[in-house]
């Protein structure tokens, strides 16, 4: 095998580096990747079309590979040392992405909520009517050789998407998220701030949201919303147990109505975003309204299972908003159904932070369950702990373990809905399995 032309992955079960190794093996490159040996939803497709996964190694390292390290890999990591003594380029994720985009129509998506599912609707939408290649923060990349668009999730944690020029900027939404690196929410603005100074041709920013008032640009920018003032606007809203319907008025002339098999005002935004740049590229309407149509939905995105009477959702949703918007969807959809909210707080940084937010959010739910906090591998020592948080839910919340979900039982035809940006998806696993067999027992 020629090492010249392999391209080796440093964590290559994270998120953005599966999905950017399935867009190089998908154009036809050598791909490989080391990480740690325990399963991660991100694998599947890695597993799929066999790219090699090997345990860390400094000996995975051989002479004439491209080295692409994931950005939680410190310098001194042992794959990485032994790179550079052998002179190898080490080329960091999110700055081989900035180049990689160079050669195409780039969209970069971003926003403190919302990134994932709008990366993945743009990339349904347009791919399904030019060449398109993608990478999705939920694992899902795909590379074509013909590929006008690229479509880019920008994750502004640690301001990673600042290597990024992209053509186009999405800002989907800006809030005060990632306590351990940004210091406050004008922190946070100065960031996609200075994202969107690097964006060539246009921006398409959320112009409901009361902080996108502060990005000050000269390029072309259009505001999407449900608010009048906004050049792209959605009126006369329908909410089904179906999804959503609305009209889209541009720059004050109707454009057409729209139907999206999504639920929550949230979605009903992001797809505004969608519209907006396909408008602006000139694509056809009633194309973009059939691909919004059938859209399936992203990875740990609202992700449903229906075991005996009981509906199972596997959510990513770690931030108060994002647990609000989540809720709301779930009320949309079954909106006579108890709707049972298991929330895994991610990183003690961001618990203590927005003690009072998560609280307030997760009252919506008609009950509420905590998992322990699933901390950070940055964090030193609990500051916090999840009975904190459970004090401050005003119906009061039941801590779970994994050895012991029976509580969840008592529930019938009911919603449970597992949220949370760490390990939640094994209590979701866990719940359903004794779940199957209680229902087994009673047959």
């Amino acid at each position: 095998m020629n090492n010249q032309n392999i391209y080796h992955f440093v964590g290559i079960k994270g998120s953005g580096m599966s999905a950017l190794a399935l867009i190089l093996h998908g154009k036809g490159q050598q791909v490989q990747g080391s990480d740690v040996e325990t399963y991660f939803f991100t694998q599947k497709g890695l597993d799929d079309l066999k790219i090699p996964i090997y345990p860390f190694n400094e000996e995975n390292i051989k002479p004439g590979m491209t080295v692409i390290a994931g950005n939680a890999f410190p310098d001194t990591h042992e794959e990485i040392v032994r790179a550079k003594e052998l002179g190898l380029e080490v080329i960091r994720y999110h700055n081989f992405i900035g180049d990689f985009i160079k050669n195409f129509t780039s969209i970069g998506i971003t926003g403190s909520h919302g990134k994932t599912s709008t990366t993945g609707l743009l990339s349904h939408v347009l791919g399904g009517i030019e060449p398109t290649s993608y990478l999705i923060g939920d694992g899902t990349g795909y590379g074509r050789e013909d590929a006008d668009y690229f479509v880019l999730e920008a994750c502004e944690y640690r301001r990673h998407f600042l290597a990024y020029q992209p053509d186009y900027g999405i800002i989907t939404n800006i809030d005060f998220d990632h306590p351990d690196y940004y210091k406050d929410i004008q922190d946070v603005v100065s960031a996609f701030e200075s994202f969107a100074s690097q964006v060539k041709k246009g921006l398409i920013l959320c112009g409901d949201d009361p902080y996108m008032d502060q990005i000050q640009t000269n390029l072309p920018t259009y505001l999407y919303g449900t608010q009048s003032k906004n050049d792209v606007v959605a009126s006369n809203i329908e909410k089904t147990t179906n999804g959503c319907l609305f009209d889209v008025t541009i720059k004050g002339d109707f454009y057409g109505r729209f139907s999206i098999p999504l639920f929550g005002n949230h979605n009903i935004l992001n797809s505004l975003a969608v519209i907006t740049f396909t408008y602006l590229e000139g694509l056809p309407k009633q194309a973009v309204q059939a691909q919004l149509e059938t859209f399936g939905g992203v990875k740990r995105r609202f992700t449903e299972k229906a075991v005996g009477d009981m509906i199972i959702i596997d959510d990513y949703a770690h931030h108060p908003q994002e647990i609000k918007a989540t809720l709301d969807a779930a009320h949309q959809k079954y909106p006579n159904k108890e709707i049972v909210a298991v929330f895994q707080p991610h990183t003690f940084t961001r618990t203590i932070a927005l003690l009072d937010e998560f609280a307030e959010a997760l009252n919506v739910a008609d009950a509420v369950y905590l998992c322990e906090i699933f901390a950070s591998a940055r964090e030193k020592g609990a500051t916090i702990s999840v009975q904190n948080l459970a004090d401050k839910v005003e119906k009061g919340a039941e801590i779970l373990t994994l050895e012991n979900l029976s509580p969840l039982l008592q529930y019938e035809d009911a919603v449970i809905l597992f949220m949370g940006a760490g390990d939640v998806q094994k209590f979701g696993h866990a719940y359903e399995e004794l779940l199957s067999r209680s229902i087994k027992r009673v047959n």
